[in-house]
């Protein structure tokens, strides 16, 4: 991975679950299939990519995060098994109607920030774990997975991430559940 060009131009930035609970499963095959961990992106479910971009987050915008983000309450998620798309090997986080409420309220108060740009249709929340590689690599990491399943996560915030022109990091956090004064 290290030796592919980034697909992220500098100044994106995205709304994301850190799912810090599932590194050690899914890191090592994270780091070298998936374009994002590479970059530094934890493993994460997202809620909103792309975002606005870097130079539109102001002090406004991140109030705003915190008040909506603090009426939606702290939840437990679980990962119990691997799910393909083309190209594409993720682990669905159930319970996925928690994350959706999340994005959808975003999307609600920023509509020209549609989920993935608009490009895909009924997004479903995932954690990725490799993407743009072949069926036979994706074998590989399903059965690397498969004894490691199912996983549990303290779902508690929302982090605002941004692409740094090589890395992504984490700007501001928001609690769950806590009231923004």
């Amino acid at each position: 991975m290290a030796d592919e060009p980034t697909p992220y131009r500098t100044g994106t930035t995205a709304l994301i679950v850190a799912v810090p609970e599932a590194e050690p499963v899914v890191a090592r095959w994270r780091h070298r299939y998936d374009h994002a961990a590479a970059a530094g992106a934890r493993a994460h479910v997202t809620v909103l990519f792309p975002f606005l971009d870097a130079n539109r987050i102001d002090a406004t915008v991140v109030s705003e995060l915190a008040q909506m983000f603090a009426r939606h309450q702290k939840f437990t998620a679980r990962f119990r098994r691997t799910a393909r798309r083309p190209s594409i090997l993720y682990l669905p986080a159930e319970p996925a109607d928690r994350f959706s409420r999340l994005t959808k309220d975003v999307v609600a108060r920023w509509p020209d920030c549609p989920p993935y740009g608009g490009k895909y249709p009924g997004t479903v929340p995932h954690l990725t774990v490799a993407i743009r590689r072949p069926d036979l690599i994706l074998d590989q990491v399903d059965r690397g997975l498969t004894d490691h399943l199912p996983l549990t996560a303290a779902i508690t915030s929302v982090d605002l991430v941004a692409f740094e022109g090589r890395s992504w990091h984490r700007h501001h956090s928001f609690e769950l559940g806590r009231r923004a004064w």
